[in-house]
């Protein structure tokens, strides 16, 4: 877990933790011994938990947990405050983060922040920011501001020069493997009983993806346990809304078919199967649907996008190509290696619409890499020098 820094105002905040992998479990009182009456959050990993000490606590205005655990909505809610910046900050963080991107040949993002950016990105690029397509996504409270608005997905932003257009509605059908709140068939391995959470009911699921799909707006619906891919496939089917299901880590055999069938694409991370496989050997060894499948997806059809899920995976592409490549992250025998697929898959599906070859008058949205890909191994494909990146035919990045 990264270090514990402190905030101006004198918060401390650690990100990283795997609280999944220790062998017990987190408490108030243990880390209320340590960090004393300074406000103190640990956040998982995955986003989707913190652990805050009674100081943390009593600063937010939140009822003590006996584990000192925030979970969910609660713990999004925490992150918002952590996070929030005044403008000029946040702005500059973005561009140092969009060059970073640059670097390693990304020309295009889908921002999934939980706030309402259009004025943000209007901001950002009436200054200058012009490193990368934005598709700029909202949630649930945004939902009739976006229709109110006449936004349709797809639709451009004005005065961003064209680099900016209306992205998805955002759903967050459940949790996630770490904090053990994915909605599962079967219980964790570590917590008889527990099979996750849905926290978008399935009626209201389809309400949302209904009215979504009426006001010609895509619907991005994160579901990561194999109860929560249902469901989204259920509403999929029932609205024939357009859009993706995020993550799909862990997905019945007999979904995959229907996945395939739905044309309902597949926006996975890759590297995730390598950053969670301690994780999911043990939490999800009781479970009899495919873990982090790849190879599956492809086979049945399924429209399959590569992404990173950054910030829980660093913003870069061929980290998620060598891991679905050679689904191992280090020197341990590949993960699972019957969904590992070939570099020119994941080359293809790591393009926003999977265009992986060069046409004549097409938009020249490209990276330059200093090796070949096809011949390189997984520690290259990590390490791939990435010589010049184009945007629209203009230089984002000159290596």
């Amino acid at each position: 877990m990264a270090a514990a820094a402190p905030l101006p105002d004198g918060r401390r905040v650690g990100a990283g933790m795997r609280d999944g992998l220790w062998p017990d479990r987190p408490d108030l009182a243990a880390l209320d011994a340590v960090t004393g009456d300074v406000p103190t959050y640990l956040i998982n990993a995955d986003v989707h938990s913190v652990w805050l000490n009674s100081a943390a606590f009593r600063r937010e205005g939140f009822p003590p947990a006996q584990d000192g655990m925030l979970r969910e909505e609660e713990a999004f809610e925490i992150s918002r405050r952590l996070n929030a910046a005044d403008d000029a900050l946040a702005d500059a963080a973005v561009q140092e983060a969009g060059r970073r991107a640059a670097a390693r040949g990304v020309t295009g993002i889908v921002d999934f922040d939980m706030a309402w950016n259009a004025e943000a990105w209007r901001r950002r690029c009436v200054a200058g920011f012009d490193l990368h397509h934005v598709e700029f996504a909202f949630y649930p409270p945004g939902l009739t501001r976006a229709i109110d608005e006449g936004l349709r997905t797809g639709a451009e932003l004005p005065d961003t020069g064209g680099l900016v257009r209306v992205g998805p509605l955002k759903l967050i059908s459940d949790g996630s493997l770490g904090t053990r709140t994915a909605a599962c068939s079967h219980a964790y391995a570590d917590d008889p009983g527990n099979t996750g959470v849905l926290t978008i009911a399935p009626d209201e699921l389809r309400e949302l993806l209904t009215t979504a799909t009426a006001a010609g707006i895509d619907v991005a619906v994160h579901a990561i346990g194999d109860r929560a891919v249902a469901a989204a496939l259920d509403a999929f089917t029932y609205t024939q809304a357009r859009g993706t299901i995020e993550h799909a880590q862990l997905v019945r055999h007999a979904d995959l078919a229907r996945f395939g069938r739905l044309g309902v694409v597949a926006s996975v991370q890759p590297q995730h199967a390598v950053d969670d496989r301690d994780l999911a050997t043990r939490l999800w060894r009781d479970q009899d649907a495919i873990g982090y499948p790849l190879a599956s997806l492809f086979a049945a059809g399924v429209p399959v996008r590569f992404g990173s899920d950054a910030p829980v995976a660093p913003l870069d592409p061929w980290l998620g190509i060598a891991a679905a490549v050679a689904r191992t992250g280090d020197d341990r025998a590949p993960w699972h290696p019957e969904e590992r697929v070939p570099v020119s898959t994941a080359l293809r599906a790591s393009s926003r619409h999977g265009e992986a070859e060069l046409r004549p008058g097409a938009d020249a949205d490209l990276a330059v890499c200093g090796r070949d890909p096809r011949t390189a191994s997984a520690a290259e494909l990590r390490g791939m020098p990435v010589a010049a990146t184009l945007l629209g035919g203009r230089l984002t990045h000159l290596g």
